[in-house]
C-alpha cells in the first residue's frame, strides 16, 4: 500500500520502510531511495543510483510529499514542525512579541541573552519586498546568493537575527529552534535583504526564551 504524507502541518509520525521510499520535491522531482531521518527542519534520504546510494539532506520547505511502500516497517518517527509550540517550547520560558518591519534593518526585540541561552521563535505574516515578490519568515523559494544581504548564501527576505552590535547575526527562517546564543547580548530581528527602501509589511515574532 502506498501512502502520500504531506510535509509541513503540525505533528506527523512517520513509519519508515525498509526500500522504495519516494521523495518529492516542490521542483516536481521525484528521488527514489530510503528516508534515513527527520530533524532540525531537514530530511536525510539515501538515494539509490543504480547499485550505489548518496545521502541527501533537503529542506522540509522544499518537500512536496514523501511516499512509502510498506514492505518491513521500523518503529515510528514523530516528526515535529517548527511551528508546533505545544509539543517544542519548554514550558516556562519567557515570551516577547515583537513587530519586525520590513522596511528596518533591525528590530530591538528588548531581549537581552546570556552566551548558551536556547531561544525559540514562531512568525506569522508577511513581507513585501523586491518589487512585487511577498514572502513569510521562510525568505524566497530557491533564492540566489547576494552578497548585498546581511547573509547572502540564504533565502532573500528571511527571518533573520543578531545579537550586540558585533556580526553574530544568524538565520533562522521558518524554523522554531532550539537556538543556542553563541555569545551574550541584546537581540535584534531582521529580514535577510540589503535594500529594505521598497519594502513593506512585517512579521509578527514570538521569542521565547
Amino acid at each position: 500500500m502506498r501512502a502520500a504524507i504531506q510535509v509541513g502541518v503540525a505533528m506527523l509520525v512517520m513509519t519508515a520502510t525498509i526500500q522504495a521510499d519516494t521523495l518529492v520535491l516542490l521542483t516536481g522531482r521525484r528521488v527514489q531511495g530510503q528516508l534515513i531521518g527527520v530533524g532540525d527542519g531537514r530530511i536525510e534520504f539515501e538515494e539509490k543510483i543504480g547499485a550505489r546510494w548518496r545521502t541527501l539532506i533537503v529542506a522540509r520547505e522544499d518537500i512536496a510529499r514523501i511516499e512509502f511502500t510498506d514492505l518491513q516497517p521500523v518503529p515510528p518517527v514523530p516528526v515535529t514542525a517548527p511551528t508546533d509550540p505545544v509539543r517544542t517550547i519548554p514550558r516556562g520560558m519567557r515570551e516577547r512579541l515583537v513587530d519586525v518591519h520590513a522596511n528596518q534593518h533591525w528590530i530591538d526585540t528588548g531581549v537581552d541573552v546570556r552566551d548558551g541561552q536556547q531561544l525559540y521563535f514562531q512568525a506569522s505574516g508577511e513581507t513585501r519586498w523586491g518589487g512585487r515578490r511577498r514572502d513569510g519568515a521562510a525568505g524566497e523559494r530557491n533564492s540566489p546568493v547576494d552578497k548585498t544581504r546581511p547573509i547572502p548564501d540564504r533565502p532573500g527576505a528571511a527571518l533573520i537575527a543578531r545579537i550586540g552590535d558585533g556580526q553574530d547575526v544568524f538565520f533562522i527562517g521558518a524554523d522554531m529552534g532550539p537556538f543556542r546564543a553563541r555569545q551574550g547580548g541584546r537581540l535584534y530581528l531582521g529580514i535577510n535583504d540589503g535594500y529594505i527602501e521598497d519594502n513593506s509589511g512585517s512579521l509578527r515574532v514570538k521569542v521565547s526564551y
